[in-house]
């Protein structure tokens, strides 16, 4: 029984080895390549890294395919510390370092390696940079309108929470900014008051905002004031048991107010015209008239505006 456990074990033994050991130790190396993203580090606080620069490294590597499967799992960079590589000083002034195109040799004892892994070629052989001065503008932002309100109303200006934004970025970007927009609020068929909350449109990602890139915007629809001609108003007489005659006996006036108002005729035919003969006695006169329109409407004209009252 006891034999029989040892040749058990040795048969145990013998199987991983011819699984795992073997094929491990007969596989010739193999090679590929790698893209390792470059990871910028302490950039001078008064600099900004701009899109110009070196994202990305390309290297070629030998190893046991075991040590690839490996390697391929683990999240490798390339690292650059810009402080420390463009500062000659180590107690130097971060304000020395001037903006500017910089190039810096790409060192393979940088590449974080494991043991069994030979690097075989690097590209490219350096890395460019591009440094610019930062700077910060604040900007009160606006806001575009696309389509067209309900029929008879009209957007005004929008206002924002907040209204201003400071911007800091690299020189260039920030002074190319000539007015900051949000992205654009979409009117459709909109007939009252709304607010929506919507994005500052920002091309760029290295630009940096001090507030929340989302804004509050509050947009105001207001019905559009209209024109309208009410013709041949008759003119009533109040205030008279005689008989009385006036010439023209109608007047026609033109009246400003919002649009749904002067297409409502409920309202519309609360407007009326008198001319009140209250104290007359018999005769001739000339008299303009009182026209009763609703307290939301303007009149801007009445043809005509003087009339003749006979008296009998």
């Amino acid at each position: 029984m006891h034999k029989f456990k040892l040749y058990c074990n040795i048969l145990i033994l013998l199987l991983f080895l011819i699984l795992f050991c073997l094929p491990g130790c007969t596989t010739e190396p193999v090679e590929t390549d790698l893209l390792l993203p470059v990871d910028f580090s302490n950039i001078p606080e008064n600099l900004i890294l701009t899109s110009f620069h070196t994202d990305k490294i390309e290297i070629r590597i030998q190893a046991h395919p075991n040590l690839i499967e490996l390697i391929n799992k683990k999240n490798l960079h390339y690292p650059v510390d810009l402080y420390t590589d463009l500062e000659f000083d180590p107690a130097g002034d971060s304000d020395s370092i001037e903006p500017g195109s910089y190039l810096f040799p790409v060192e393979e004892k940088r590449i974080p390696m494991d043991r069994g892994i030979k690097i075989l070629s690097i590209n490219p052989s350096y890395l460019s940079v591009q440094l610019e001065k930062k700077v910060s503008k604040t900007f009160k932002i606006t806001v575009p309108y696309i389509g067209t309100p309900a029929k008879g109303h009209i957007a005004l200006d929008a206002a924002t929470e907040p209204a201003s934004v400071k911007l800091t970025g690299a020189a260039s970007l920030i002074q190319s900014i000539k007015e900051l927009k949000t992205k654009p609020i979409d009117l459709a068929n909109a007939s009252e008051d709304f607010k929506k909350k919507i994005p500052l449109d920002l091309e760029n990602p290295s630009i940096i905002s001090s507030s929340d890139p989302i804004i509050i915007v509050s947009v105001p629809i207001q019905q559009q004031l209209v024109s309208k001609t009410i013709e041949n108003i008759p003119i009533q007489i109040w205030n008279s048991t005689l008989k009385v005659s006036i010439e023209p006996s109608k007047i026609t006036i033109q009246i400003k107010g919002p649009f749904e108002t002067l297409n409502n005729k409920e309202i519309t035919d609360q407007i009326y015209s008198f001319i009140d003969l209250k104290g007359l006695a018999p005769g001739v006169y000339a008299r303009h008239a009182y026209i009763n329109i609703p307290w939301d409407l303007m009149m801007t004209a009445a043809v005509p505006q003087v009339f003749t009252i006979k008296i009998e």
